[in-house]
């Protein structure tokens, strides 16, 4: 499994190469989803929770893994991630078992970090 550390160097890093080639309607994509995630009616915390419950639906480790840094940094509780993972599990079903696995196997990484990234 990839290190956290790891994970945040690698999707930096292609993220700027992504840029370097992006077109407009990619630009604009990439601006749309910053914006969805910005306090609102709902706060951030609650629109990382529901990133975390789809991208788990939707069985994308790398979308878990983003949303569960996210999470950490804004301080996201132990409980509130397994109410949401939970969540995710009823929605998608036992398919995405091994996927809540690797996002706890995240969690537990990121909790023996000294502080948030």
């Amino acid at each position: 499994m990839q290190s956290m550390e790891d994970f945040r160097r690698e999707r930096e890093e292609l993220n700027d190469l992504l840029m370097s080639y992006a077109d407009m309607p990619i630009k604009r994509f990439m601006s749309l989803d910053s914006q969805v995630y910005k306090d609102g009616v709902l706060d951030r915390r609650t629109k990382e929770l529901l990133g975390l419950v789809a991208s788990l639906v939707l069985r994308c480790d790398d979308c878990v893994k983003y949303h569960l840094d996210t999470c950490r940094r804004l301080g996201v509780s132990d409980g509130e991630i397994i109410e949401a993972l939970s969540i995710g599990l009823v929605v998608g079903g036992s398919i995405v078992i091994p996927h809540l696995r690797r996002a706890l196997g995240t969690w537990d990484e990121m909790k023996g970090e000294s502080t948030p990234p």
